[in-house]
Formats: C-alpha cells, structure tokens, sequence
C-alpha cells in the first residue's frame, strides 16, 4: 500500500494527523481524512496562538484544535453521509503576540502567506480548499490567496486584508463576518504607513459576501450551536446557496 494512503488511514481512525510542521512554535494537524473528502477547510488562527494554546482549554473552541474539530462535526451534521469535510489547523506561522507592534504590520502575514500557499499547492493540490482566517490569521491567508486555488475565503474577527477591495484578491470568493460582540469592531480599519490592514473587510464597500455571525464574541465564532460555525461549515462544504447574511 503507498505511504500516502496508509498515513491518511491512520488520521481517518485517530481522528487527526499530526503533520511534521516548519521549525519553531508551530503545528499542523488534519482532522478528517483529506484523501476521501470531497472538501478540505483550513483554519488560519490569528495572534497569540502558541503550540501550548493550540488545544484543550475550558472553551476548547477558541483554540485550533477545538475548532477544528467542531467545524468538522458541524459539517458532519449538516451533511451525514455526504462526500465529507476534512479540516486542516494550520498554525505553520510564527503568531505574532497581542501586545506586541508587530501584530500591527504585515511582517509575519507576509511569511505565513507564503508557507499557507505552499502548503496549500504541495499537500493539497487538485481538492476544492477554503480558507476560514480568523483576526490577525485573515491577513495571512489574504496573502496566500494569490495562485492557491482556493476557491473561498471567509475572514471572521478581521482587523483588514492589506487590500483596499475584495477585488484585489484575484477572483477568489470572499466572505466576511463580524459579531456584534466583538472588540474588534471598535479598532480603527485604517493604514498608517507600514501600520495597519486598510478598511474593514466586513464593510459593504469592501464588496466581500457577508454572513451571519449574531451576537459572537471575539473568540467564540467556532462556537458549537452558534450562527457563524453553521455558516463557516456551509462555505466549508460548498453550500454557498444556503449561508445567512449578515
């Protein structure tokens, strides 16, 4: 039997794979079985995501294992005995701190993007993949996007894409989704040299499809039973037609 069939065997039983990451405070973890799946979502965490906060927890949600793993039984529900979802955490980038000014500029965007379009062209080339980025992990998929072939791109939490519209992301189809709970509605959408991410993706004028998010916090958009996680899963598998506004 090839390698390749037999290691996603094992992450079909196991319930994820552990994928040998980059050096440094990252991991990379498939939930699902990427080589039967007929969709493959990754989530892009944002800021102050370290390999000691990628699981577990009293919200597990919040973090990318725990999320993952509940867009993946969201999706399930959604679709019993469809052609399925697998769902790549993909934290293969160095999450910049909360408190720190380089969660304001585009450095560590700029290096994620390149290994998330990697990953995306050497691991899961010829599968329909959708991006689903949350806060400081939307700029970082905004500049891997260019030639991934991802079909979507759904962004929740923002603080901006480093792009003016959702145009300028070549053809991609672009989500956005802001709940009314969150703090980073109240932080200013603007570019002040090498400062800032530019306007709000979630604004109408960004020209990105919205989806409904209700009243959800910052953290809690992968929230089981919550608006946004069926929306997120919708896009995920492809029902487009059935995702709420916002």
């Amino acid at each position: 039997m090839p390698r390749r069939t037999s290691v996603l065997a094992v992450a079909a039983t196991l319930g994820y794979l552990l994928v040998p990451a980059p050096h440094g405070d990252r991991i990379i973890r498939v939930y699902g079985d990427p080589g039967t799946a007929g969709h493959v979502a990754i989530l892009v965490p944002g800021s102050g995501t370290t390999s000691a906060a990628f699981d577990g927890g009293p919200r597990p949600y919040r973090r990318p294992g725990g999320g993952a793993r509940a867009l993946l039984e969201q999706a399930r529900a959604l679709d019993p005995g469809g052609d399925g979802l697998a769902v790549v955490a993909w934290l293969g980038y160095d999450s910049p701190e909360i408190d720190s000014l380089s969660v304001l500029t585009e450095g560590a965007a700029r290096e994620g993007g390149t290994a998330l379009r990697r990953y995306i062209r050497d691991t899961l080339g010829g599968r329909r993949v959708s991006l689903l980025c949350h806060s400081y992990g939307s700029v970082v998929c905004a500049k891997a996007v260019p030639g991934s072939g991802v079909t979507d791109l759904a962004v929740f939490g923002s603080p901006g894409l480093g792009v003016s519209s959702a145009a300028e992301l070549g053809g991609v189809r672009v989500w956005a989704g802001s709940g009314t709970g969150d703090w980073m509605r109240l932080v200013p959408k603007l570019r002040l040299g090498p400062l800032g991410f530019g306007p709000d993706p979630a604004a109408p004028s960004f020209g990105a499809r919205p989806f409904a998010t209700g009243a959800t916090e910052h953290g809690d958009y992968l929230r089981p039973g919550g608006t946004a996680l069926r929306n997120l899963a919708l896009i995920a598998l492809g029902r487009t037609e059935e995702v709420s506004g916002g």
